[in-house]
């Protein structure tokens, strides 16, 4: 089972607007140097929305192709033939598991939810992590939805950013007795999470400092909750300061300062306010991450 910090990696441009592929490698290596657990590239802070089909299923074979530990590619869609393609690309891809959004823009039901992940899971042969993240996609999939799900031996966990400790620690409880992990999809809430049974955190925080990320979740795990505790302290704003706009506005932002691959956002998102980015270079100096 997978668990730590995995990390929801950010896509790399070049000025020709295509993946960087040399940046893309020299990103995991300095990531997986660091200690992360797995990555997970083609997600929301990999910009997956404005991906073409082909550049989706280069990036995962790249990335499977580059990294040292696990891969967790994104592979989700509105359309369950579009999730359904690309969940089997990254299994003969050779990706560990898959990370599927729930649906957006649609708003399934909950019977639409389950049939969904349910064809998905009943025609890729490779573990797969459920994503509900309702404030980006306009619909919260219910406890109940999750545990039903949790059953299929090919879904084997769910990245839970509803910010709600009360409905992961149900989902936590209805899984229980099941070969299913969940993971903190909001780096401040990782440690509330971890102590309701979480089982680490898909971060977008670990993209730059991410053996601070790495030394919270472990501490915690060794039992040192104290240091634990302020490593959480001592991220927290720059945890704040990575979310002062939409992701991965400032995250790209912060990997191009600190000398990582980054290049461009690519449109409808725009590059962040000069206020914001004055923000976000005081708490990267005050990490000691620039």
């Amino acid at each position: 089972m997978l668990d730590g910090v995995l990390v929801a990696l950010i896509t790399p441009f070049t000025q020709d607007d295509v993946i960087d592929k040399d940046g893309v490698r020299s990103n995991i290596d300095f990531l997986t140097k660091k200690g992360v657990s797995g990555i997970v590239p083609s997600g929301t802070t990999g910009e997956s929305a404005t991906l073409t089909f082909q550049e989706h299923k280069d990036l995962i074979e790249l990335t499977v192709d580059c990294s040292p530990v696990p891969v967790v590619a994104g592979t989700g869609s509105n359309s369950t033939a579009e999730a359904l393609e690309l969940t089997q690309y990254a299994a003969d891809a050779g990706a560990d598991a898959a990370l599927l959004i729930t649906p957006y823009y649609n708003k399934p039901n909950d019977e639409g939810l389950f049939r969904h992940f349910t064809r998905i899971a009943d025609n890729a042969d490779i573990p797969q992590i459920l994503y509900n993240v309702p404030s980006r996609t306009c619909i919260n999939m219910k406890p109940e939805v999750t545990a039903r799900l949790a059953q299929h031996p090919n879904i084997i966990g769910i990245k839970e950013a509803s910010d709600d400790l009360g409905q992961i620690s149900e989902i936590i409880n209805l899984t229980r007795d099941e070969d299913f992990v969940l993971f903190s999809g909001d780096d401040a809430m990782t440690l509330p999470i971890m102590e309701l049974g979480g089982a680490g955190v898909i971060s977008v925080t670990a993209n730059i400092v991410p053996e601070k990320m790495v030394g919270m979740v472990a501490a915690f795990n060794e039992g040192n909750f104290a240091e634990a505790k302020r490593l959480a302290k001592e991220l927290l704003p720059l945890i704040d300061a990575l979310f002062l706009e939409t992701n991965p506005i400032p995250v790209k932002k912060a990997a191009e300062l600190i000398g990582l691959a980054a290049g461009h956002l690519r449109l409808p998102l725009a590059p962040i306010s000069s206020e914001n980015e004055a923000k976000l270079i005081a708490e990267l100096q005050a990490i000691g991450a620039l």
